[in-house]
């Protein structure tokens, strides 16, 4: 029986490892961080983008629109740049 929960152990922490991380202004910052950071900005280029388009009035959600926008935006910088 101890076998066994060794191994279901052993199963259970094989997906930890090192946590992805950037380095930047002498410090490593979470990589969630940063595809956080770039899905904001990017949202808020999206949201330049429809108010000069004049799309902004005829969103009926605004804020849910620009957060699913944003997590798009980081989810997919996410999956490009630190999947593995």
């Amino acid at each position: 029986m101890p076998h066994i929960m060794t191994w279901l152990l052993a199963a259970m922490l094989s997906g930890c490892s090192n946590a992805p991380s950037v380095y930047a202004f002498g410090s490593y910052f979470p990589s969630w961080l940063l595809c956080a950071f770039i899905g904001i900005i990017g949202a808020v280029l999206v949201r330049v983008v429809f108010v000069y388009l004049q799309l902004d009035d005829v969103l009926p959600l605004r804020l849910l629109v620009y957060l699913c926008v944003a997590l798009i935006i980081a989810i997919v910088t996410s999956l490009s740049f630190f999947s593995t």
